[in-house]
């Protein structure tokens, strides 16, 4: 008996494996581990990234220990840093992915009620450098659908541990000129504490959890960025723990 799952790579992991996405037939009862061993065997360089890698199946966020079933979508995730169009939203979404400018004053506007004493944001811009190095653009991709859920479930979280109203996301995909926004968070609160400690939470475990990822261009060529290491709480290969011991 075999199954077949359907495989997707993101960022540098693409480039290594050359697809962004296959179907792989396996026996019954592998796992997620099983289906990493295989491809460390067809492309042995990927052995270097596997300790920093998360693992997502259906996505959800998965152990490699995870048993696969007919049908799934796994993603190999690199670390985040923090293709198709994605659908232009209104300002008044609280999630967005978007490859239009954003606009933080919109935001406010949608966002900011009577209610509020605070309103905070935070503006992610590309800068000139890195790297000790000219920086010409970025480009932004993102496993969309689980970004989104993601996106969406910091805002939840950050509404039950802070004592802030509301709070939105918005963040651009595809190609960024320098002093273009990628980012913008806005937090709504009636105190300005807790509008800030959200804002602050909110940009830092984006930067960590959500699935987006950043290539940076050069004059003499262009890199995918390192990524913030994944937290303990996602799937990640075993040897993690183990070099970082």
């Amino acid at each position: 008996m075999s199954l077949r799952v359907r495989v997707l790579f993101f960022g540098v992991l693409r480039d290594l494996v050359g697809c962004a996405s296959e179907e792989v037939a396996l026996r019954e009862g592998a796992t997620l581990h099983d289906l990493l061993a295989g491809y460390e065997a067809k492309a042995p360089r990927l052995k270097q990234f596997a300790p920093a890698l998360a693992f997502a199946v259906n996505q959800e966020y998965a152990v490699p220990a995870a048993p696969l079933h007919e049908g799934d979508e796994v993603a190999f995730l690199p670390p985040v840093s923090g293709g198709a169009a994605v659908p232009a939203l209104d300002a008044q979404s609280e999630c967005l992915l978007t490859r239009e400018p954003l606009s933080a004053e919109s935001l406010v506007e949608a966002l900011q009620k009577p209610e509020d004493g605070a309103v905070v944001i935070f503006e992610g811009i590309v800068r000139n450098h890195s790297r000790q190095r000219r920086t010409l653009f970025l480009e932004y991709e993102a496993y969309e659908a689980m970004a989104m859920a993601q996106i969406g479930a910091l805002v939840d979280e950050a509404k039950r541990k802070f004592a802030i109203r509301e709070a939105a996301i918005h963040h651009r995909l595809g190609r960024l000129e320098i002093g273009e926004c990628s980012v913008v968070i806005a937090v709504a609160s009636a105190h300005r504490a807790a509008a800030f400690d959200a804002c602050r939470w909110l940009i830092d475990t984006l930067k960590r959890t959500v699935p987006i990822w950043k290539k940076e261009h050069f004059e003499d060529g262009a890199v995918w960025a390192d990524g913030e290491p994944f937290p303990d709480s996602v799937g990640r290969d075993p040897r993690a723990s183990k070099n970082s011991a």
